[in-house]
């Protein structure tokens, strides 16, 4: 910033001819202007004004410098006011990476609509279940389950992530309905299996006050494909515990049914985020996608602290009407 400074105080002298003109057109004094000049010539090795008592007078050197110095701050501010344009106006290629499932379910059926609303804005999507560096990889943001704990990066909130244990109507009608946790035992379960850590996501049954807390049942079935559970459980092999975005056309179609209320993990790490790099200023494509992402889950019953399970009646107060 100083020799952007310095750089503004020479041209301002070689178009006042003065240091007096100079520091009136910069807002400083005489004296800061010369030594601004004189540090000047001192970095660069050579007399940029010829001074006398009564005149002062550019050299050969300043001219040719002066000429440079010119072209190069047109340059920077032209490049700062493209650059600040950019920003009001929403364009260029936006790079997203998403988590598998709420990336086919949730994202991509909303993407035509944002294209339309903003067509100077190119897409570019990458769907995988990998905690990929975003930074790194020249993304402008990911949705990503779970909090990633990185200080370079903002994790915004879209939605909590509930859980329904799920069914099909098929099968409850071909095995029965279990009446409390124990009944479980008897009947086959399907697990998931957490790609990055291999670890099986824990399983939570309301006990008899309705309370949630983990409950050991065995995994008759495996995946580590959040789809391929929720078509497996549709499929009538057994009961899984589904997030909100996963069981949510299922349960409006009736492929599907869920037995409890929705159970939420009280982890301030839980839920569905946006994360993207911090900075001063957050690109315009960005803010706009974000702003329409959120507006459209709303439009669903969803937003920071709640989903639409909160309002969806299980199967037990189905019956009950």
């Amino acid at each position: 910033m100083d020799k952007l400074r310095s750089l503004e105080i020479f041209i301002a002298t070689c178009d006042g001819g003065s240091f007096a003109a100079a520091a009136r057109m910069c807002g400083s004094d005489p004296s800061t202007v010369s030594k601004a000049i004189s540090r000047l010539e001192a970095e660069l090795g050579l007399t940029l004004f010829q001074r006398s008592t009564r005149q002062l007078r550019i050299t050969a050197a300043g001219e040719r410098y002066a000429d440079t110095v010119r072209k190069t701050m047109q340059d920077l501010s032209g490049c700062e006011e493209e650059l600040k344009q950019i920003n009001r106006s929403p364009s260029g290629t936006l790079r997203i990476s998403s988590a598998v499932c709420y990336g086919h379910l949730y994202l991509r059926p909303l993407l035509r609509a944002f294209c339309l609303q903003y067509p100077d804005i190119r897409l570019e999507l990458e769907i995988n279940d990998l905690h990929v560096d975003i930074i790194d990889n020249d993304i402008d943001l990911a949705l990503r389950t779970g909090y990633v704990k990185d200080s370079r990066l903002v994790a915004r909130r879209l939605s909590p992530m509930d859980f329904l244990v799920c069914a099909s109507p098929q099968y409850l009608e071909e095995h029965g309905t279990p009446r409390c946790r124990e009944d479980f035992h008897a009947h086959p379960w399907i697990g998931f299996r957490i790609k990055e850590t291999q670890q099986l996501q824990p399983i939570f049954l309301p006990d008899e006050t309705g309370e949630y807390l983990p409950y050991e049942l065995e995994r008759r079935y495996l995946t580590d494909d959040g789809e391929a559970m929720a078509y497996m459980c549709e499929d009538g092999l057994g009961f899984a515990q589904l997030p909100h975005f996963l069981a949510k056309e299922r349960l409006d179609s009736g492929a599907l049914v869920s037995l409890y209320p929705y159970f939420r993990p009280p982890e301030p790490g839980n839920g569905v985020f946006v994360i993207y790099p911090k900075r001063d200023y957050l690109p315009a494509k960005v803010r706009v996608f974000i702003d329409f992402l959120s507006g459209a889950l709303a439009d669903r019953g969803e937003g920071a602290n709640h989903t639409w399970a909160e309002s969806w009646a299980p199967l037990t107060d189905r019956r009950d009407q």
